[in-house]
């Protein structure tokens, strides 16, 4: 399953339901659909928590309804203010729209019900991990590798694979610890692609990746990256540009190197091959049926090797 075109969530989904042939095309497809407005509703909400108008290279909500504000006379405030409105409002309904495409699936009540479970599941953990991810960017609390991957697999491990992967297994009919075991190994794929997000944050091509590589550190990001940076005696030497909303293309090389020098990029690139290898004896153990054995593998490998 490679990761050209993205559309990640809801090809994930009507895969493993093929995989497990399950032959609820119809509610599958739909559910499919959900995950896609789940995550659209998620980064609207995301961007607006991190200040961004801007989404791989276009102008997201909030940036092109304040333009268009701005262009019709509104101040820079009043622009900032409709356009995080509209964001707001925007996220509320492709959540909201999500749910009621779950709620009406054409499936039998217990079925139907325990899907609805996953979903609200899966809000409250993403909602956990948003917060955790924001608090920790704070840095008034002393937080380790742990608390990261935690935060990581909250915030995109259980939206982006846990529930396309445990939703695909109920629509298939499967028992409830085939669901359980497909979550485990959702959380352990979502940590490798948030990983390596991480890693092209910082030094991937802003080309390929729509994204400049001086985002996550004016932000203060608390990435693999950064918790295992600060404990090398050079930090000291840099901390002060971390964070800094004003920060340019120097101090940004400058932090990058020390990054580099800490081992941090190698330690998390270390990270990313153990939970590759991890997810391989999962894949294993859960004696899943060889078709979607294979494409959960392509999918490990596709987030652990992309470039974008």
């Amino acid at each position: 399953m490679a990761l050209g075109g993205k559309m990640i969530r809801p090809r994930l989904l009507i895969d493993a339901h093929e995989g497990l042939g399950g032959t609820a095309t119809q509610a599958a497809t739909d559910a499919a659909g959900a995950m896609q407005l789940l995550h659209i509703g998620l980064i609207i909400h995301d961007d607006v928590i991190d200040n961004d108008t801007v989404r791989r290279g276009e102008m997201n909500i909030t940036g092109q309804f304040s333009s268009e504000a701005m262009l019709l006379g509104a101040t820079s405030a009043a622009a900032q203010t409709w356009g995080i409105s509209s964001s707001l409002l925007a996220g509320d309904l492709m959540l909201n729209e999500a749910q009621s495409l779950l709620a009406r699936l054409d499936l039998e009540a217990p079925r139907r019900l325990a899907i609805l479970d996953i979903y609200d599941e899966t809000i409250a953990e993403s909602v956990a991990g948003e917060q955790s991810d924001v608090w920790l960017s704070l840095h008034l609390d002393e937080a380790d590798s742990e608390d990261v991957l935690t935060m990581i697999g909250r915030k995109t491990a259980a939206y982006s694979f846990e529930a396309p992967l445990s939703i695909a297994a109920v629509l298939a009919g499967s028992d409830d610890s085939l669901v359980e075991r497909l979550r485990a190994i959702g959380r352990r794929i979502g940590i490798v692609y948030q990983l390596r997000d991480d890693v092209l944050g910082l030094f991937g091509d802003e080309h390929e990746t729509g994204k400049s590589v001086l985002s996550d550190l004016r932000e203060g990001k608390e990435t693999l990256l950064i918790n295992t940076a600060r404990t090398h005696s050079a930090w000291s030497q840099v901390a002060h540009l971390f964070g800094d909303r004003a920060l340019d293309a120097q101090g940004g090389l400058r932090l990058r190197q020390v990054i580099e020098e800490s081992g941090a990029r190698a330690y998390v690139e270390s990270m990313i091959a153990e939970h590759c290898k991890t997810i391989a004896g999962l894949i294993a153990e859960a004696e899943l049926p060889q078709a979607l054995a294979g494409r959960l593998a392509d999918l490990t490998s596709a987030c652990s090797l992309r470039c974008a």
